[in-house]
């Protein structure tokens, strides 16, 4: 009995001995964080177990299959188990240094956010224990290792996260598999590509939106009937090149071109409005607003230039199931100008019937990034033509970037673009209380102090390249105070202009008499400027007509009114290119891409100017 036990405690030492290499796969499964181990020949249950330090039951919870053996070759889920030394705390100050801190904004990708920094998934992943790769909470803190910024190529992000893909498959619930989402693909195509309904794809992922799906994300759907993974093609992530028919229903192809009819005066034109005035018994009453403001656009397209119109609303709900059910309808039968849905992954079904019927598709709101057709006229501006009125404030003046702790990179990439080979200088601020200053004595000059960019006889541009709402704040104070400070001694007074970061205009914060006295000039997709005669006289009749002062929603649904409506009778016929729009005070220009959709092509500039008025261009 003695010889027995003693064998028996050999052969269990020898198990635990055999040495297993502790994977360094960690993935997100249904909310819980698991290891992947590939099994090695010779592995057990007992081992497996002691590396892990999780019992073999678990394990085999997790695995049902490992209950009659492992397999060489097969791959286990093993839930993760913090270790118990971590690496000690930074200080906050350390922190800071080390790390800039990202906050994930709605329906953002960890693909995204590392292709923003042009750092690594996997040092994304370390440096941040708890983060969900594929299920980022809005608000959701993530640490960006600044030293990593800029090391990491496209083609690295994408195969990281293919591989990231592949290990959540390699281990998935029987059944299912992980997508990864590609430009082009819509809840309503997946729907259909997996046979299941919108509301279920969204089920399966946590409550997942249609509006929140992106190009990058990965998501999961039921397996190919073969079992299989569902194929992804990481190399069509970046959006280039990419036709309408990918990732919709397969073998239809959008037309090359498509001939729009211009109506005689005397016939009256069926338009159907496509709104989501609720979605989830929720009234949105931003477009309630955008059809008041259409209904306005309506009333002077029939008084100025004789128009008649038949207009049916339609209630989306932001569904593209609804939407094809609308427009598959008897009732919309015969429509003959289409506008909205105003989201991108609703358009699909509105832009199937356009293309079918040569009906022209306006989406008045949203920069379409995947959907490509011959029907859509897109009226928001295209970000690739942002800096086109912007050329002629750098042809001739010294520019300077004005750096701070934090940087907007995408700030800064979108300058450097205009830029081309135009010289440019640096310059860093860092901000000394007035206190310490006063300490140093009357010769010394403040990293506080802008005076000596003001100092030349140049034209100047100011690029403050700054993230931080506050950095931006005493970045233009401290400019308006360097301009006061020399004309006050006689010297000549300095020529210069702040080119702004549109996102300035989220900030609540900044003192914006800054902006009139630093001469900043915006690029802006659209302009309302109250003091204005015509959009006074609108705001008059839409309070009249509604009792309310009208939003930009309100413009937008009157601009879209009074360029298509007209429109249909005379320019359509050319695709609305060749002329500039200009309803209220935003004008627009459209120009069809290669092969694809009609876009906005202007923008504004707005100059404040240093007598505090305010000039449109």
């Amino acid at each position: 009995m003695k010889r027995t036990c003693a064998l028996l405690g050999l052969l269990l030492w020898s198990l635990s001995a055999f040495p297993i290499d502790k994977s360094g796969t960690v993935v997100y499964i249904n909310g819980a964080k698991y290891y992947i181990h590939t099994v090695q020949p010779g592995e057990t249950l007992y081992g497996l177990s002691k590396a892990y330090e999780v019992g073999e039951k678990v394990i085999v919870e997790n695995n049902p299959s490992a209950a009659s053996g492992l397999r060489a070759g097969e791959n286990l889920r093993i839930p993760f188990v913090q270790a118990v030394a971590v690496r000690p705390a930074l200080s906050e100050r350390k922190l800071r240094k080390t790390f800039r801190t990202h906050e994930v904004t709605k329906g953002e990708t960890l693909y995204a956010i590392s292709r923003r920094y042009e750092i690594p998934i996997q040092t994304i992943v370390a440096d941040n224990p708890s983060l969900d790769p594929i299920h980022l909470r809005l608000g959701e803190q993530i640490l960006i290792r600044r030293k990593d910024e800029g090391s990491e190529d496209e083609a690295g992000t994408r195969e990281q996260w293919e591989e990231y893909r592949r290990s959540l498959n390699s281990v998935a619930e029987e059944g299912f598999a992980y997508h990864m989402v590609h430009p082009g693909e819509t809840f309503y195509s997946l729907s259909h590509r997996f046979g299941i309904s919108e509301e279920e794809l969204g089920r399966l992922n946590g409550g997942l939106r249609a509006a929140d799906l992106k190009a990058g994300a990965i998501i999961k759907v039921p397996a190919a009937p073969d079992g299989q993974a569902a194929v992804s093609r990481p190399d069509t992530l970046a959006g280039e090149g990419q036709s309408q028919g990918q990732g919709m229903e397969p073998p239809y192809t959008p037309p090359a071109q498509v001939h729009f009819r211009a109506f005689s005066p005397g016939e009256t034109l069926r338009c159907a409005l496509l709104l989501p005035l609720d979605a989830g018994h929720a009234a949105n009453a931003n477009y309630l607003e955008f059809y008041q403001g259409f209904l306005l656009g309506l009333q002077d397209a029939k008084t100025r230039y004789g128009c008649s119109v038949d207009l049916t609303l339609y209630n989306t709900a932001r569904s593209s199931e609804r939407v094809a059910q609308i427009v598959a309808s008897p009732e919309f039968e015969g429509t003959q100008l289409i506008v909205g849905p105003v989201y991108e992954e609703t358009l699909y079904p509105a832009v199937r019937y356009g293309e079918e019927h040569a009906v022209p598709v306006v989406s008045p709101l949203a920069h379409l990034e995947r959907m490509q057709s011959p029907v859509l006229f897109q009226m928001a501006s295209d970000p690739a033509d942002k800096y086109v009125k912007a050329e002629e404030l750098v042809a001739s003046r010294r520019v300077t970037f004005i750096c701070s702790e934090s940087t907007d990179k995408e700030f800064e990439r979108e300058i450097l673009t205009l830029l081309g080979d135009r010289p440019h200088t640096r310059h860093t601020y860092r901000y000394e209380h007035p206190s310490v200053i006063a300490r140093h004595g009357r010769n010394y000059v403040s990293p506080s102090d802008l005076t000596p960019l003001l100092e030349n006889d140049d034209d100047n541009l100011f690029v403050i390249l700054s993230d931080s709402e506050v950095e931006v704040d005493r970045i233009l104070a401290a400019l308006a105070s360097a301009d006061r400070s020399l004309t006050a001694r006689g010297r000549t007074a300095p020529r210069f202009t702040v080119l702004g970061n549109a996102r300035w205009n989220r900030y609540a914060n900044i003192d914006r008499t800054m902006l009139f006295q630093d001469r900043v000039v915006f690029l802006s997709t659209y302009h309302a400027k109250r003091d204005s005669e015509t959009i006074r006289t609108f705001d008059s009749e839409y309070i009249r007509a509604f009792g309310a002062l009208p939003t930009l929603y309100a413009y937008r649904g009157y601009d879209a009114a009074m360029i298509f409506v007209p429109g249909m009778f005379n320019d359509i016929q050319y695709g609305m290119e060749g002329r500039t729009y200009t309803p209220l005070q935003t004008a627009y220009r459209f120009e069809q891409t290669p092969g694809g959709n009609r876009v906005n092509r202007n923008w504004m500039r707005v100059d404040y100017n240093a007598d505090f008025t305010i000039t449109i261009q």
